[in-house]
């Protein structure tokens, strides 16, 4: 969803811009994945646990605040960005189990995209110098890009109720990843809440604090735009 910005749906390369970075991610993947095994210590364990859980928790966060905005702020009549960022995330309220359709590829290129930057960095990291004091550092980037690059995956299995691989439902009822009672909630109309599709760990706390509301009020009194005024009068031109 998030790089149709760039790149949107009818642009010749899309699908060939999705092949690339697919493959170029998973290749990023696999490498530093060998840098890190091959740097291992067992004096890193803390560290390493904590940079994992936090690299996690960064991409949650980060998929709710995109997601936020996308959903409550903003026209589809915006010109290029309208049509090519927030029109999709209007649909995927009407219906939500379009993405079930999208194949793998279409799934995770544009998230793989993104991933690609800070993958390329551990890997100049890697091959320039030994991490040494900065390996935690680098289990925390890793974790994060890992986290980001799957998100879409998780939200798609998040809104698919046949056919799931058995490991992916254990998962969800552990709560490890996004589960799909967790995201109904998000889906009741106005769409207001539950935001983050990675893992979900934050939408509870985030929503104790009302943490969206309250940005939301801050905004609308700084600007003047009240939020979701578009996704509900988009709704009502499709019903």
């Amino acid at each position: 969803l998030f790089l149709e910005l760039f790149f949107p749906p009818l642009f010749p390369g899309k699908r060939l811009q999705e092949w690339i970075c697919v493959i170029l991610c998973t290749c990023l993947v696999m490498v530093n994945s060998f840098f890190l095994m091959q740097h291992f210590s067992m004096d890193h364990m803390f560290k390493l646990i904590v940079a994992i859980f936090a690299g996690i928790l960064t991409a949650d966060f980060a998929s709710g605040l995109v997601h936020w905005g996308a959903d409550t702020w903003g026209s589809v009549d915006i010109p290029v960005i309208g049509k090519a960022f927030l029109r999709p995330f209007r649909e995927h309220h009407i219906d939500p189990t379009a993405i079930t359709r999208h194949d793998l590829i279409e799934t995770n290129g544009d998230n793989c995209m993104f991933t690609i930057f800070p993958l390329a960095y551990l890997t100049c990291m890697f091959t320039t110098n030994a991490p040494g004091k900065s390996y935690p550092w680098a289990c925390y980037v890793f974790s994060l890009a890992i986290a980001v690059t799957l998100t879409n995956q998780i939200h798609k299995w998040s809104h698919t109720y046949f056919g799931l691989p058995r490991w992916v439902i254990i998962l969800q009822d552990l709560h490890v990843i996004l589960p799909r009672k967790h995201h109904r909630i998000h889906h009741v109309s106005p769409h207001e809440t539950y935001f983050c599709i990675t893992t979900g760990w934050l939408n509870y706390p985030l929503a104790r604090l009302g943490f969206w509301q309250k940005t939301e009020y801050l905004i609308e009194n700084l600007t003047g735009h009240k939020p979701r005024t578009d996704d509900m009068q988009w709704a009502r031109k499709t019903e």
